[in-house]
């Protein structure tokens, strides 16, 4: 498995973005997500789900609740259980992350 082909299947696509998962683990889904420029995820949170986002490619902006910050290439962020949280893409190409999730999809 590469980095920027996890293999699996598209578990949501839309003029927004594509979501593929690969749920070959047994406690984590290891998913990926391709947001074409201007445009969000709906945003949401869990309760009893923590994520692991890594931005591999483009640049954009994040909210965790009540705060929002710049997000590009190589930035890390921790999402702890019961937060919101949503990405934008405010560049000019696809912005491409991989998130890790424990559990199983619930959003």
């Amino acid at each position: 498995m590469k980095i920027n082909d996890i293999e699996g299947q598209i578990v949501k696509e839309d003029d927004r973005y594509i979501v593929k998962d690969n749920t070959s683990l047994n406690n984590l889904v290891i998913s990926t997500t391709t947001l074409h420029p201007d445009k969000s995820t709906s945003g949401h949170k869990h309760e009893g789900q923590e994520e692991v986002y890594m931005f591999m490619k483009g640049s954009g902006r994040m909210e965790l609740d009540d705060k929002e910050f710049v997000v590009k290439e190589g930035d890390l962020i921790l999402i702890e259980d019961g937060v919101f949280h949503r990405v934008h893409n405010t560049g000019t190409t696809d912005l491409y992350m991989v998130c890790v999730f424990d559990g199983s999809r619930n959003h």
